[in-house]
């Protein structure tokens, strides 16, 4: 008689949520269930769309049509992106070497120097998924902040479900030196500092994320679903070997960390090539700082190792700033010409007035985010006062960044005696829309267009919808006269404009007085 298998001592395992829906035949669908992440039928994994065959200077001529300087920055990150996709596409055709070690980066430098707006450039001209993330929002566990996991979950959604293309995507990292302190949350656990370092870790050199994170609820209810349903399973990982991962920050405090090292003499490799008196501490420390420098920030040192190749920003000059407002595919100024061209406003830039803006940017210390800030204190009040009362030329030069108010109110009065000439374009709106709806061209005299702008303001109500209302009555009126005569025009005069309804009746009875005998016209 056989015996009969020993029991399991251990105790079973509760059923899983999955296979709790399973054993039922439940169907339920909540609003938005199915929204986020992708599903198995919306993931794929079939090989990527992608291309590459730039040469570092491709790359490096791309950047400099929209970025001003930082020609180091450039090469450094044109060679280190050529060799990494470059390595990729000899992956797809399987001749990649099996050791490869994978270029991250580190970025360092100020703020406003142009870190992310390099790194976007690259990921546009090269066609790959790209994810841009705040290091700060991330914690070690996942339960306060969120799972580092999630930047390459999101790759994902940027490939629209295409899960080889984004195996070969970008993260990008921004103010990754807030994570080198040791940071405490209520409970006493590290939540978003050196957890985070070692997370990273697995991430940046290779390994297997999950499509639908172990957490998530909502992805184990789509999962049971899928089976019920019978759907052939998705791939279910991502992998992150061939991921390039770049991180950058503004490192306040590390130039002092290197000045100190510089100045005790231990230079390093650099130290013939670069005598101390040679290097301005005030700007260019970055530009030596090395690893124990990086780890003496607060980085382990597994964490740094990962990111070998280190590429540093200068400081933007008053001239890389005048050159990013005049020579930039990119430049602020543009959006500015946009933003008066919506009320009929252009903008014409004096280089005297430019160099000046330049010059305040500069004092601001936030690098071209600087641009921003002393064009918005200099054009406020002209986009508030002007609006509406173009078309008009406006002049920035030297004598209104020395008194913008002034020049402002010359501009103003001008505007004024120039719209007491000229019928207010809601005024021409009022015809145009007559003329669409009711197929009769309708004109006003000066006195008329100025008599209703100012019933309009007194009224506090915009012109045009003032003059839709005031003349509600003007189709029938134009209807009943249009049945006797030919005409398709009428002219709003003064009296009209002030006494609408006795004009149009003392109108229409004197044009049916004068012209007794005519016949109505077929309809």
């Amino acid at each position: 008689m056989a015996k009969e298998p020993p029991k399991d001592p251990s105790p079973k395992s509760p059923p899983s949520l999955e296979e709790m829906l399973k054993r039922t035949h439940v169907s339920f669908q909540m609003p938005g269930m199915f929204s986020q992440p992708q599903t198995s039928e919306e993931t794929s994994h079939s090989e990527p769309d992608l291309e590459f065959f730039y040469t570092p200077n491709d790359i490096k001529r791309h950047l400099d049509r929209y970025i001003i300087g930082q020609d180091e920055a450039k090469k450094s990150l044109s060679i280190a992106v050529c060799d990494h996709y470059n390595h990729v596409r000899r992956v797809q055709t399987g001749e990649g070497l099996a050791n490869y070690l994978k270029q991250n980066i580190l970025l360092l430098g100020p703020t406003g120097v142009g870190k992310t707006y390099l790194i976007r450039c690259i990921a546009d001209l090269i066609g790959v998924p790209f994810v841009k993330a705040d290091a700060t929002k991330f914690s070690e566990t996942g339960y306060v902040g969120q799972d580092v996991d999630e930047l390459v979950r999101s790759l994902v959604q940027q490939a629209n479900g295409n899960i080889a293309l984004a195996e070969f995507g970008i993260i990008y990292l921004d103010e990754v030196d807030k994570i080198t302190g040791t940071g405490h949350s209520v409970t006493g656990k590290d939540v978003s500092g050196r957890g985070v370092q070692t997370n990273l870790l697995k991430l940046m050199e290779e390994t297997e994320v999950p499509l639908r994170s172990p957490n998530d609820i909502q992805g184990q209810m789509e999962s049971a679903f899928e089976m019920m349903q019978g759907r052939r399973p998705g791939p279910k990982h991502i992998n992150t070997q061939h991921i390039l991962f770049i991180a950058s920050g503004a490192f306040a405090g590390l130039p002092e960390i290197i000045n100190r090292r510089l100045r005790s003499g231990t230079i390093g490799f650099q130290g013939a090539a670069d005598p101390i008196d040679s290097i301005d501490l005030s700007k260019d420390a970055l530009f030596h700082a090395n690893t124990q420098d990086l780890i003496d920030y607060g980085f382990e040192p597994e964490f740094i190792g990962r990111l070998p190749v280190r590429v540093a920003c200068h400081t933007l000059t008053v001239e890389n700033l005048y050159n990013i407002l005049t020579r930039s595919e990119g430049s602020i100024l543009r959006q500015y010409e946009e933003a008066f061209m919506a009320y009929r406003i252009d903008i014409d830039w004096k280089d005297e007035a430019l160099q000046r803006i330049a010059q305040e940017a500069e004092q601001e210390e936030t690098g071209a985010r600087g641009l921003l800030s002393v064009l918005e204190n200099l054009l406020r009040e002209a986009k508030f006062e002007l609006a509406g009362m173009g078309p008009f030329e406006i002049t920035v030069d030297e004598a209104f960044c020395n008194a913008p108010k002034e020049i402002l109110q010359t501009w103003v009065k001008r505007l004024s005696e120039l719209a007491r000439e000229r019928i207010p374009e809601p005024l021409l709106q009022y015809s145009q829309w007559f003329k669409e709806n009711h197929d009769y061209t309708v004109t006003f005299t000066q006195e008329a267009a100025t008599w209703l702008k100012q019933e309009a303001e007194s009224h506090h109500k915009p012109l045009l919808a003032y003059c839709r209302e005031t003349f509600k009555d003007l189709p029938y009126a134009l209807k009943l006269i249009s049945e006797r005569t030919d005409e398709k025009t009428y002219e709003i005069n003064l009296e009209m404009a002030k006494s609408p309804d006795q004009s149009l009746s003392k109108q229409v009875v004197k044009f049916y007085k004068d012209s007794p005998s005519e016949e109505p016209k077929d309809s």
